[in-house]
């Protein structure tokens, strides 16, 4: 008679770079024989991976704890917020034990001290690239880990822990497994991406025998010869930036910048102690489109920042008309505990802060709308991600998953995703597009 595998359930919460993290957790488990499954009661623990990144992430994963426990009873936590264990004690003290980010083996060790590994597992067949949580044809690839910087309202190097970054040929193995696997998309993701290889002195490493700097051009160089989808992710706008944009223009990897601004008011980008926040940007942005007509830039911006004035708030929504930016996410200020913010004066009431974020979003969301009304008669292609019985679902290179838009094409076709199509653009409005093939 068989040896039943132990179940672990598993909750991922918070960015692509903790779902990386439940990734790895959750291949070294399959291979150690438990299994993984998506229901409470058939678990014999659970796993939760929370994030802390702003008050909201951080009530959504107490929830998700409170929720865990009521359902099963046996919960272990790891992620951002298991950097605040008092947080999560004086809620739930029957939590078997608590974790921070980045750290498999230490979750491995607690789940083997609550539920041991079955005792004649047979070896776990794992796909080489091991479990991914997202679809087969795209995968997110985490090159760094923590940050050093000191943004005033930002507690990631706190939580994470300094800039480390992964060998340049280490980066590239897992790439190149990636795409033997059938991704047709990888996500470069790291919480400073530009800051790649700093940590290191930008060394020259070996892949395959070639010479190549700890960089991240040369590292975007190398990317693009797979000849898949490349998207850049959290790109401080530091100057080897500008480095980029002719590997864009060359089709190297996609004309696609997500560069989070955070503001536009020099005073307050000071308070925040944002990088590079004396680089005079508009100019800079206006050469990146001059390069590289079809570049999509996509950025992140803070409203209510302490401080904040009516006029500097004017200002920011200014810059935004003259950016012309494509892509825009923006949130309230959050006082995240531990944050140096927290100490400044003069608070922003929150019905302020809830107006300045209409306001934004609604100069942002015109601003789109005309620029993809632009796109209507134009054939683009397309990455199809999902299939139904009467339409596709895909996206373009101006959409990362999840955060962007979506093509939508009507029809039924024999088509699977992960495929690339040529779609004629029918119609558009502020964020998705329709077409037909």
């Amino acid at each position: 008679m068989s040896e039943q595998k132990p179940a672990i359930g598993f909750v991922s919460l918070g960015c692509a770079k903790a779902l990386v993290d439940s990734e790895q957790v959750m291949t070294e488990l399959r291979r150690e024989g438990y299994e993984i499954v998506d229901d409470y009661k058939q678990a014999d623990l659970i796993i939760i991976n929370t994030c802390a990144f702003i008050n909201e992430a951080i009530e959504e994963s107490l929830l998700a704890i409170k929720e865990a426990l009521l359902e099963n009873g046996k919960v272990i936590v790891m992620g951002c917020l298991g950097k605040r264990k008092v947080t999560i004690l004086e809620q739930f003290p029957l939590v078997l034990g608590i974790v921070g980010p980045n750290d498999t083996k230490a979750v491995l060790q607690l789940v083997h001290q609550h539920l041991s590994p079955p005792r004649h597992a047979v070896a776990t067949s794992l796909p080489k690239q091991g479990i991914k949580l997202t679809p087969s044809h795209y995968a997110y690839l985490k090159i760094s880990e923590g940050c050093n910087h000191q943004c005033t309202y930002c507690i990631i190097p706190e939580l994470r822990g300094p800039l480390v970054s992964r060998s340049i040929g280490n980066i590239l193995d897992e790439a190149e497994t990636l795409v033997n696997a059938g991704v047709k998309e990888l996500l470069i993701i790291a919480q400073d991406t530009s800051a790649y290889g700093s940590d290191l002195k930008f060394k020259t490493d070996f892949w395959k025998g070639r010479p190549l700097k700890t960089n991240l051009l040369d590292l975007a160089k190398t990317l693009g010869e797979f000849g898949i989808w490349i998207r850049l992710h959290y790109l401080y706008p530091y100057p080897n930036v500008d480095e980029l944009i002719p590997l864009m223009a060359e089709g190297k990897i996609l004309p696609y910048l997500d560069v989070p601004l955070q503001h536009a008011n020099a005073r307050i980008l000071e308070l925040m102690r944002r990088p590079a926040h004396t680089e005079k940007m508009l100019e800079r942005i206006s050469k990146w489109r001059e390069q590289c007509p079809n570049l999509t830039i996509r950025s992140t911006f803070i409203v209510g920042f302490p401080g904040e004035t009516d006029q500097e708030f004017e200002e920011l929504l200014r810059f935004l008309e003259n950016a012309q930016l494509d892509r825009v996410g923006c949130f309230k200020y959050s006082q995240v505990k531990g944050a140096k913010a927290n100490e400044l004066p003069d608070y922003i009431p929150e019905d302020v802060k809830e107006q300045r974020l209409e306001a934004l979003m609604t100069l942002q969301a015109d601003i789109s709308e005309e620029k993809m009304q632009k796109k209507i008669g134009k054939t683009i292609e397309v990455l199809v991600d999902e299939v139904t019985e009467d339409q596709m679902i895909g996206r373009s290179e101006g959409d990362a998953p999840e955060v962007d838009g979506n093509v939508f094409i009507e029809g039924s076709f024999q088509l699977l995703p992960g495929d690339f199509v040529k779609v004629k653009i029918t119609d558009a409005d502020a964020y998705d597009l329709w077409g037909k093939l």
